[in-house]
């Protein structure tokens, strides 16, 4: 957990996005938005903030699309590099610097990197046979390859990870490989190559993690499975024309023809974090700056990036480092789970997809920006996937953005204005009322600033409009429009406190929807306030603990109110929603059955086999999360003649109420399995859509009947 007392400075990366395609909202909700809520909070805090990002542009997949599109890499490239960088200026990210892995200076520090641990003799060399397309005449990096998945059976795994299971692969391990070049079948070549001797290293990596109990369950759970089964040595380069050249003084040392061998794209993208963070500091006249942030110890590295990333940024990137010996190791990894869109998984493949371009092209880069930031940092999936949906998207800028905040704004102001010719009126003989809301004010940026802290950024945001909440019951309770002709001290207290959590909103709101906060800050000639976004703040600026205090005083002159946040009408909401759907059954039509993701059927079983089988028909009675299990749910079965409970990994997918009352088949003759300390004693049949859906198998039968 970031210390904000600590003297520590701060070093944050995003995941690199791969330089092949524009910007979705799963990538904003996984390793992005939640970076840039953390980092604009840190600026406010007054932290030494370095944030570090950048186009990962020598990944095969670059290299895929190219021949696709029959352009060269070096097209790709320059295409996407430029979309994205503007994609993201345009929604408010708050980079410090936004490199690409295409630069003079990256190839350069990636080639060092490589050299110094090539000199440490810390690679293993193996010469091996390995896939190579004879009609394309080369070898087959990972991502040329195509097959079925030794774990899952998913026949269209990739050479080096399954999408499907999430198992790490190599293009050998495939079954029935096939070129993604030229669908011609893979034969054996021999070649050689650098590995990374993980193995190895396992026990140190252990030794390390074991440090961080504080980070996330998601993140250690992912991580033990990878050393529960044990880690193996990783080829780091590959046998393809685009990348990062292996350096010829190192394959000469070993008395081999660096010709046509490349870096592996997982070797040399992390080492972006360091030479982007070498271009920064070049950007700013300070050649020397960027050792402070990579090789001092009163530094505070965290990686923030979505779940497909946890190996590469908690295992391989670490290895790296603790070779090399002389940089720092993350301090956390707060990785996020996936973002689905309409109940869905997101698919970009299939048109079911919510392009950043596009979406601030049609909602406009004036309000367009909040509103995302907000709806998604509402639905960030944290600790397990979530689901964004267009009417959730309404109901949050309508009910929130327009209804509590924008509202209570408005009305406060507007008021002062009316009444006390749009000035601060003074505070005098507070009533309880009164104690009680500047009390709220004094606490809230503390408890705001704890759930960042720990990385909960969901509830950051919920605690921030929480504050406007109160704020509109404070202006309803004492009611103003009464008491100005009653008791004008009270309507004048009223509005003073109103006041001050309207300015205190205008700080808190910032890493959440800056371009608003910016314009609530003008509205109550709120100067002087230290900036989330890079750059030097005058001396005594305000800052985030300041929102403790009242920041108006008395007879202070405010700006004039404008409306914080328009509500969206239905009619736009149902042109997102069609042309989703549009989209995708455009990509449907245009698809064959063998691009749907079914799987293959296993082989053929007897008769007798399947009747060993006891499937029975029961009743969900209970249901309930698994502690430190984000997959899991706690079922209590009812089959009629006793009940039994089973361990489901659908909570993914299904919320414990949901499932209650379900009639489901159950396979009854499971031997039961302890996971996470409780008792799985059968399993629930659960149908698996194209798309990754689970449906539970359901029956229409007394509890205990016999499936045939």
């Amino acid at each position: 957990m970031a210390d904000p007392s600590s003297s520590k400075r701060l070093l944050v990366t995003s995941a690199l996005p791969y330089a092949n395609g524009p910007i979705h909202i799963g990538h904003l909700a996984g390793a992005y938005l939640p970076a840039d809520l953390f980092v604009r909070y840190q600026r406010l805090k007054g932290r030494d903030v370095a944030y570090i990002c950048g186009s990962d542009e020598m990944g095969v997949a670059v290299l895929m699309r190219a021949i696709r599109e029959d352009r060269s890499p070096e097209e790709i490239v320059d295409t996407y590099h430029a979309q994205i960088k503007e994609s993201f200026e345009r929604f408010g990210m708050s980079f410090d610097y936004y490199g690409r892995t295409t630069s003079e200076l990256h190839e350069e520090t990636a080639q060092d990197f490589f050299r110094v641990l090539d000199e440490k003799d810390v690679f293993n060399l193996k010469t091996e046979e390995q896939l190579y397309d004879p009609e394309a005449e080369m070898f087959l990096a990972d991502r040329f390859v195509i097959g079925t998945c030794p774990v899952c059976g998913f026949d269209e795994a990739y050479g080096d990870q399954c999408e499907k299971c999430g198992s790490t692969l190599s293009p050998t391990e495939l079954e029935n490989p096939r070129s993604t070049l030229t669908d011609a079948t893979p034969e054996l070549k021999e070649t050689t190559h650098w590995y990374l001797p993980l193995e190895e290293m396992q026990p140190a990596l252990e030794e390390w993690i074991d440090t961080h109990p504080e980070w996330k369950n998601n993140v250690l759970g992912q991580i033990q499975s990878w050393f529960d089964d044990e880690l193996k040595d990783r080829a780091i380069t590959r046998d393809v024309p685009w990348g990062v050249p292996v350096p010829a003084d190192v394959a000469g040392r070993h008395g081999l023809d660096a010709e046509g061998k490349v870096i592996y794209v997982w070797f040399d993208a992390p080492i972006g974090y360091i030479s982007f963070t070498k271009e920064w500091a070049l950007e700013h006249n300070a050649p020397t700056k960027w050792k402070a942030y990579w090789q001092d110890e009163d530094t505070e590295l965290v990686h923030f990036i979505g779940k497909d990333n946890i190996v590469f940024h908690c295992l391989t990137f670490p290895a790296m480092l603790m070779a090399h010996d002389d940089f720092t190791l993350p301090d956390n990894v707060p990785a996020n789970e996936f973002l689905n869109l309409e109940g869905r998984k997101l698919s970009t493949s299939r048109g079911w997809a919510v392009w950043l371009h596009e979406y601030l092209d049609e909602f406009g880069d004036e309000r367009g920006p909040d509103l995302l930031r907000y709806a998604l940092a509402t639905t960030l999936p944290e600790t397990k996937d979530a689901d964004f949906s267009w009417e959730d998207f309404q109901r949050r800028v309508n009910g929130e953005l327009a209804d509590v905040l924008g509202n209570y704004v408005n009305r406060t102001l507007t008021f002062a204005h009316r009444y006390f010719d749009g000035e601060v009126p003074p505070l005098d003989d507070p009533s309880d009322a009164d104690e009680a809301m500047l009390d709220r004010i004094a606490e809230t940026p503390a408890a705001v600033g704890n759930a960042y802290e720990q990385y909960r950024m969901r509830e950051a945001v919920y605690e921030t409009i929480d504050l406007a909440r109160e704020g509109n019951k404070y202006f309803n309770d004492t009611e103003p429009w009464h008491t100005h002709d009653t008791d004008p001290q009270a309507c004048a207290n009223t509005i003073h406190v109103s006041l001050q959590v309207c300015a205190s909103l205008a700080v808190l709101i910032e890493p959440v929807i800056p371009d608003a906060a910016q314009r609530l800050q003008d509205m109550l000639n709120l100067t002087n306030v230290r900036s989330s976004t890079p750059g030097d703040d005058p001396e005594g600026a305000i800052e985030w603990d300041d929102a403790a205090e009242p920041l108006l005083g008395a007879g202070h002159t405010l700006g004039e109110p404008e409306i914080l946040f328009e509500k969206l009408d239905d009619d736009i909401i149902e042109a997102q929603i069609e042309k989703l759907r549009e989209r995708a059954a455009e990509q449907d039509s245009d698809s064959t059955d063998s691009d749907m993701d079914y799987d293959d059927l296993k082989d053929n079983i007897s008769f007798d086999d399947f009747m060993e089988l006891d499937l029975r028909v029961g009743t969900i009675t209970a249901a309930d999360p698994v502690p430190d299990a984000d997959k899991l749910l706690r079922l209590d079965v009812d089959l009629g003649f006793e009940e039994r409970q089973i361990l489901a990994g659908i909570a993914e997918q299904m919320e414990p109420d949901a499932v209650v009352d379900t009639q489901v088949v159950v396979v009854a003759n499971m031997a039961p399995k302890e996971m996470f300390g409780l008792q799985s004693e059968g399993m629930v049949l659960m149908a698996e859509e194209p798309d990754g859906t689970f449906v539970p198998v359901t029956a229409d039968a007394e509890n205990g009947s016999v499936v045939r």
